[in-house]
């Protein structure tokens, strides 16, 4: 059986949860409080972050270890390649990718960074208060990512063309996880949110969608498709 460790709010976790989910792959959750530093999560992956896969391999028994969401993915992709969900040639794998880094580097960075961390992380990892400038900068960057998203789905049935690939997964990851702290504008941009709805429907993200930080609620739309 693999094991998935994880945390609520990682989008990169998430990313590899709805990967597993679409490929029907069996796992199980683990809650990795990285902020405690455990020295047998550290054995795994000594960078202390998550997600962390391990996938059974090798005659010995050792479980094979893989971290880093985007290794794991394309490890996935590899082993396991049906569905694919990079695309149906070079092309459509290349513009994928990009499109899977845009949200794990610059979105991250710009958006959810500024208001999932400062808003969540920072009071597990007791880092102080939230810094004002940088939520102010998130909610700033969010509006140009949305309608990037928009001028897309207007010329594309998925992120990444005809097909659901990790374009979308990625997106969906770093949004749903904003979204959990209530700071995404869907009315404000009507192509975005139309797409993340499709999204929200699918049976891989459920499990996401339940996901509830203890004594930190979502906002009620957080699960409901029709939102």
């Amino acid at each position: 059986m693999r094991t998935l460790y994880h945390l609520w709010l990682c989008p990169f976790a998430r990313k590899v949860r709805i990967v597993l989910a679409e490929k029907k792959l069996p796992f199980e959750l683990e809650l990795e409080k990285v902020w405690e530093r455990r020295e047998e999560f550290l054995s795994l992956n000594p960078a202390g972050e998550v997600p962390v896969l391990l996938e059974a391999s090798g005659e010995d028994g050792a479980p094979l270890v893989l971290s880093d969401s985007s290794v794991i993915c394309e490890y996935l992709e590899e082993t396991c390649p049906k569905p694919g969900l990079l695309g149906a040639d070079a092309e459509a794998r290349a513009e994928a990718r990009r499109l899977a880094a845009w949200f794990d580097l610059k979105f991250q960075r710009e958006v959810t960074a500024n208001l999932v961390d400062e808003k969540i992380n920072k009071r597990f990892l007791g880092l102080g208060a939230p810094s004002s400038s940088a939520i102010r900068a998130g909610h700033a960057n969010i509006g140009t990512h949305l309608s990037y998203v928009g001028y897309l789905i207007e010329r594309r049935n998925w992120l990444a063309g005809p097909d659901f690939t990790l374009a979308d997964i990625s997106a969906a990851a770093q949004l749903s996880c904003v979204d959990y702290v209530g700071d995404v504008p869907w009315e404000d941009y009507p192509e975005a949110k139309s797409w993340y709805a499709r999204v929200k429907s699918r049976p891989s993200m459920r499990p996401i969608l339940a996901d509830h930080i203890p004594g930190i609620p979502p906002p009620r739309h957080y699960a409901n498709p029709d939102f």
